[in-house]
């Protein structure tokens, strides 16, 4: 694996990216893409990953030209705070925690939770709350407004099924990729050697688990978002 000749290939390797798991941990469809193992632990084959990631960003371009809606889903704690700031970047909903069952496959009744958290906020913020309720009423609409927001803060912005998830790990992320999956949704995947392949509509294989390594990969997919908006504007 040369990483002269390919500037992004560079990129890549500087960030750790070629970084899988150890080698009894990899999924049979990701056999192709290992370029060898060192110490038990499987190192991936950039020169494949480049081409992947460039693809995804053509594909995430064309969806920003469209005004499509990207969700990003990642329930690592060490990658919540990157999957917060990249959906800001561009104004995208998250779920930067555990995925609720349902979140797509039953979304109607999602946002009627979304609605009524909206609802609880307005009436605490103008004040309306405090002639309506009692104190007691108050704190218990303070803990539910709490609940809500830890589940659905980052949907708020979702309107509808997005067009496409960018997902963390696809591997922990399964039930969000199933649900995905059921509706036809296509999924971006930042996935790394544990990860079923045959599972991701569009995969960019590469170290799911250094923050060095994820950052890379969603700052070029929200850059690529960028600049398709601007061509679609």
């Amino acid at each position: 694996m040369s990483t002269s000749q390919n500037p992004l290939v560079e990129a890549l390797f500087k960030v750790g990216a070629h970084f899988g798991y150890a080698r009894s941990r990899r999924h049979a469809t990701m056999k192709s893409l290992v370029f060898g193992v060192k110490n038990k632990t499987d190192i991936l084959d950039l020169t494949q990953t480049a081409p992947m990631l460039e693809s995804v960003l053509e594909y995430v371009k064309a969806l920003a030209a469209q005004g499509k809606t990207l969700l990003f889903v990642s329930g690592k704690p060490e990658m919540a705070t990157l999957i917060r700031e990249s959906a800001a970047s561009i104004g995208m909903p998250f779920v930067a925690g555990r995925w609720l069952g349902g979140t797509l496959s039953n979304f109607t009744e999602i946002k009627k939770r979304m609605n009524r958290m909206k609802e609880l906020i307005d009436e605490r913020d103008s004040g309306t709350s405090v002639r309506k309720y009692t104190k007691k009423e108050r704190l218990m609409i303070d803990r539910e407004i709490a609940r809500l927001e830890e589940n659905f803060s980052g949907l708020v912005s979702l309107d509808r099924i997005p067009e496409a998830l960018v997902v963390v790990d696809t591997r922990r992320e399964d039930n969000a990729v199933k649900e995905a999956r059921g509706l036809g949704v296509p999924v971006i995947g930042i996935a790394n050697s544990d990860c079923d392949l045959s599972l991701i509509t569009h995969p960019v294989v590469g170290n799911d688990a250094s923050r060095e390594s994820v950052q890379f990969f969603l700052s070029e997919i929200t850059r690529a978002y960028q600049e398709g908006r601007t061509k679609g504007a």
